[in-house]
């Protein structure tokens, strides 16, 4: 997938072979898709910077946080996806699982070191560490590598077994008996929430269950993504539609009959209020379902959108690694403009970031006007990589 590149007239091909391939535009769709989701991602990081709330009370700030709810589930899955092609690409299911281990482990290794120090400006780790949706994403990527050697129908399937059995997770430390307990229970907050003490020198924002079976869904909908363009879209359309469906229905039965939680909410609100850490049945249904819409209808997506956004898709990770430290440095100069102050010392701890006063809080129109200057700076960074990479790579290249 790495190996793709734009010709003049805009159509893609394998790099490597300089060849048109049938696979062409399923990969395209999939960019496209991804370029989207580390856009949105993109506001929610700027929201953290801001000091506006994860969700409401108005409907303005519940969507600014809602929409990005899309990013997390959408990448994981997409790079299990990606993580297929990449073995159709190798030819060899041990080379894909190094592969995956090795670019699963710098991973881990990004977030505890450079990801952090970016989020924070704080070289110090006595305010601890962050196990953030890189240090996920990583660590889905070792677990996955066993089991390329199988077919990806069976790894596609027990992932989504793994989704729905993955409250299960939560009794197992339960049975070991102490003094045991303590350790394993600490060890085990990492991979699925049991209620144990966690150890306290790394915040767990993201654990591993179930969003390796996300990553394991992705590579079992590769083998869809094989399939001729009329099939492909009918599939994605109907998988979609049927996720979609599923979770308003479902959805809709819950919050009519189930008791209310937390502050009342609107209906619409206490409907798309799902629970995300970890993330619930609902939650990943009300997400994928609308990817896999997204993807059916990218892949007749043409245009200057449809390129930029393929551009940023095409280099997810180097986005990544760039965007924290830009709306970081943003968030400093625009404190300095407002406060007359960087106010360095909120970020310390981010992305768990409490500014107290309120009129040191951005609007809403701030925000977004932060996040598009962002996004435009970034583009042109993207893009250069993105033909660096697909032109005279350095090897390190294939794993960023």
């Amino acid at each position: 997938m790495d190996a793709l590149a734009v010709d003049r007239a805009g159509r893609s091909y394998d790099a490597t072979t300089a060849t048109a391939t049938p696979a062409v535009a399923r990969i395209t769709s999939i960019d496209i898709v991804r370029g989207v989701v580390m856009v949105l991602m993109a506001i929610d990081h700027v929201r953290v910077y801001s000091g506006v709330p994860a969700g409401g009370p108005t409907y303005g700030v519940f969507f600014t946080r809602w929409i990005t709810h899309f990013c997390a589930p959408a990448f994981v899955f997409l790079a299990g996806t990606g993580a297929f092609f990449q073995g159709r690409k190798l030819g060899d299911p041990r080379a894909l699982a190094r592969f995956l281990v090795t670019r699963g482990l710098i991973l881990v290794a990004l977030e505890l070191t450079v990801i952090r120090f970016f989020w924070t400006f704080n070289p110090s780790y006595a305010d601890g560490a962050l196990a953030g949706v890189i240090w996920m994403l990583g660590w889905c990527m070792v677990l996955l590598a066993p089991f390329v050697r199988f077919s990806p129908w069976t790894v596609g399937w027990s992932g989504v077994v793994l989704i729905f059995v993955q409250q299960l997770f939560a009794f197992p430390p339960r049975l070991v008996p102490e003094p045991a307990r303590h350790v394993v229970g600490a060890l085990w907050e990492f991979l699925y929430p049991a209620g144990m003490e966690r150890w306290p020198a790394i915040s767990i924002l993201y654990v591993i269950v179930p969003w390796v079976g996300v990553m394991a869904a992705g590579y079992g909908f590769g083998t869809i993504m094989q399939r001729d363009a009329a099939e492909r879209r009918r599939l994605c359309l109907a998988i979609g539609l049927g996720l979609t469906a599923a979770f308003l229905v479902v959805g809709s039965l819950q919050i009519t009959f189930g008791p209310e939680q937390g502050e009342p909410m609107p209906p619409l609100m206490r409907l798309l209020n799902q629970q995300k850490y970890p993330p619930s049945q609902f939650y990943l249904a009300m997400t994928l379902g609308p990817t896999l819409i997204l993807i059916a209808l990218a892949e007749q997506a043409r245009g200057v959108l449809a390129t930029i956004m393929a551009t940023f898709g095409r280099v997810p990770l180097f986005y990544y690694l760039l965007h924290i430290p830009l709306i970081h440095l943003t968030a400093l100069l625009v404190n300095s403009i407002r406060a007359g102050a960087p106010h360095q010392e909120w970020y310390t701890r981010a992305p768990f970031v409490s500014i107290e006063h309120p009129a040191d809080r951005w609007s809403l129109a701030l925000l977004y006007l932060a996040f598009a200057i962002d996004v435009a700076i970034l583009y042109p960074l993207c893009r250069w990589y993105m033909h660096r990479k697909s032109t005279n790579p350095a090897p390190w290249m294939r794993y960023v």
